[in-house]
């Protein structure tokens, strides 16, 4: 997915699917994460007597979700996207900007209702999967405006946030509540990076 320049015989269509590079990928996938990160934290400091089965039945409903979720928003962008023309790079940014300011200023919401909650029930997870995804609706849409292709960038995204949710509730577990909610600050932060990118450099 390297971004390829001057080349003559490339039209348009491969100049945009080129548009956004592995690393940009991983840092919004990365980005994406941090809710589903936080989340993982405080279950991992729920969960008593944590066994390897536990990490990956939350890693795995987040990482599908968020694998999900941009597709959806996605195809929900093809809709549309006809319509923003010259403005979708804007779009694109105003997106990302909502989305990590939303993220940046949940992180300062400290709720603290969980501590009696079964967070391994499939409906726990089920709820807290489509919570901590929904930033990832948005980011498809995002794709679908910039005409990028969303199936490996949300392959990508699912399986980063697998990681790093398993590596959460680890962390979780072992460390206590040392992090919290703060980690999202990060998260919000690098969508806005990527945001700025995509309006300034293209």
């Amino acid at each position: 997915m390297n971004i390829i320049k001057n080349v003559p015989n490339y039209k348009c269509d491969l100049e945009r699917i080129m548009i956004m590079s592995l690393v940009s990928i991983l840092l919004i996938a990365i980005g994406l994460a941090m809710d589903a990160f936080a989340v993982s934290i405080s279950s991992g400091i729920a969960i008593k007597n944590l066994k390897i089965g536990h990490s990956i039945k939350i890693g795995s409903f987040f990482g599908v979700f968020q694998a999900i979720m941009p597709i959806l928003g996605w195809l929900a962008g093809n809709s549309f996207v006809k319509y923003a023309g010259k403005y979708s790079r804007w779009v694109a940014f105003l997106l990302l900007l909502f989305i990590g300011g939303k993220m940046i200023y949940e992180s300062f919401v400290i709720e603290e209702s969980e501590a009696k909650k079964d967070v391994l029930s499939m409906i726990n997870l089920l709820l807290l999967a489509i919570a901590t995804s929904i930033d990832a609706l948005a980011v498809g849409v995002t794709f679908s405006l910039l005409k990028i292709d969303v199936m490996e960038p949300s392959v990508i995204i699912g399986i980063v946030t697998f990681f790093i949710s398993v590596i959460g509730v680890y962390l979780g577990n072992k460390l206590g509540d040392l992090f919290g909610n703060k980690i999202e600050i990060i998260g919000g932060i690098i969508l806005i990076g990527i945001g700025v990118k995509i309006l300034v450099v293209g």
